[in-house]
């Protein structure tokens, strides 16, 4: 964000001891790490990352067994059983952590950091999305029964964009050589560097202290760490959550949207219930063409790609009057507006009938990989256009959450680089 937060508030980051891989104990750094938990959706995508290193970070966020308290049990065994092993070891001070992700179009640099917890209504760390209670039960029985942060939060702020406070810290450590370097098979280069210098840690402190923090991607963790806090009566490390801090202004997130995945519903069935509600009008592909059509539409209003039947189904211009009567009127005219907020307000609850619940609805980050799934099952999916990060921002401002699942901010940090301990305090 751009300005503070309430007098006298601000984010508050303090270091941590770092629990790393060993390189030595495993194949290599790019082998054990993973996208975050949310985005590996596919088994065939959890297939290759189990299969990639036996130690690959995947069989700690993702465990795989018959129940949910299994799953986690076996995490829990398994980060034991690797720090046992040394396979992972933690670092031998408390520290910041300077993180770099680069490839040919994009530079992303923040500080990863334990940051002191806080409610919404404190104004220090702005939701912009609903959670769904079900993941947060999931991720909070994970890091009760492991007690461990095992990726952190991306969370973004705004400076003033000049090079002082953190940034300075920052670009001055990216000088040094750093802890860890490794490409993953995204192209994506990564570089980690511990702050351990009390004057350079206490310039980033003291910097951020001055600024709030919008959650780019996290929400669902973010409520865990919240939960669990309130679980955990007694101050300690449970007032504190694992986090990536951003300075957008100086380092620009990309926002791409999530897009949805309606088991049940052929697209053939879907197109049928949009007769004069929406504008329909099908297009011959390829991918990329089909979603310039998308953006061109989503410029003029809401606008949506249907796919799953082997050709693309642009919908747009809905009818007045189903909006009136689908959407609540009581929000900002940005929130009534959103695609987010049409789709499951007028499309998903009204036209379709459809829960939003996970054996109905998937939530896909991969546009490829959503349109190749609702033609295997026969399914619709349904593609969105990425709202713009100053809508976000906005509504954030305004304590007005988006639907869940409504953005994608990238890039997203590699899971596995650097975990948190809450048995190092």
């Amino acid at each position: 964000m751009n300005t503070s937060g309430p007098a006298g508030q601000g984010l508050r980051l303090i270091p941590f001891r770092g629990l790393r891989y060993v390189p030595e104990r495993v194949g290599s750094l790019a082998a054990v790490t993973s996208p975050p938990y949310d985005v590996v959706v596919r088994p065939d995508g959890l297939h290759h990352l189990e299969s990639a290193d036996p130690h690959n970070i995947v069989r700690l966020i993702l465990p795989q067994a018959d129940t949910a308290a299994a799953r986690h049990e076996q995490a829990a065994q398994t980060l034991h059983r690797w720090l046992a092993e040394g396979v992972l070891a933690p670092d031998s001070e408390p520290a910041l952590y300077v993180y770099e992700q680069r490839n040919d179009e994009i530079l992303q640099r923040g500080v990863v950091g334990a940051l002191a917890l806080s409610a919404p209504a404190d104004g220090i760390v702005l939701p912009h999305e609903d959670v769904m209670a079900h993941v947060v039960e999931d991720r909070a029985d994970l890091m009760r029964t492991t007690a461990a942060h095992f990726e952190p939060l991306l969370l973004t702020y705004r400076s003033d964009g000049g090079g002082s406070g953190a940034t300075a810290v920052i670009e001055r450590t990216t000088d040094r050589p750093p802890l860890l370097a490794t490409t993953t098979e995204d192209g994506y280069r990564h570089r980690l560097w511990a702050v351990t210098d009390p004057a350079d840690r206490a310039e980033i402190e003291t910097d951020l202290a001055h600024h709030q923090a919008l959650i780019a991607d996290g929400h669902h963790r973010w409520a865990t760490y919240l939960r669990l806090q309130q679980e955990h009566t007694a101050p300690g490390p449970w007032d504190f959550g694992l986090v990536l801090l951003v300075d957008t202004a100086r380092y620009p997130l990309r926002v791409r949207a999530i897009h949805r995945l309606l088991h049940g519903l052929p697209v053939a069935d879907a197109l049928a219930a949009l007769d004069g509600l929406f504008r329909v009008r099908d297009l011959t592909g390829p991918l990329p063409r089909a979603l310039e059509a998308l953006a061109e539409a989503s410029a003029e209003g809401n606008a949506f790609l249907l796919a799953g039947d082997g050709g693309f189904h642009l919908i747009d211009r809905p009818d007045p009057g189903l909006l009136s009567r689908t959407v609540p009127a009581d929000r900002p005219a940005a929130w009534r507006t959103l695609d987010a907020t049409v789709l499951h307000a007028a499309l998903l609850e009204h036209v379709w009938q459809i829960p939003d619940a996970p054996e109905h609805i998937a939530y896909i980050h991969d546009t490829a990989a959503a349109v190749e799934q609702a033609e295997r099952h026969h399914a619709t999916a349904v593609l969105m256009h990425p709202v713009r990060e100053e809508v976000v921002r906005d509504l954030a401002r305004q304590g007005v959450t988006m639907p869940r699942k409504s953005t994608s901010f990238g890039p997203k940090p590699a899971t596995g680089l650097v975990l948190r301990s809450l048995d190092l305090g």
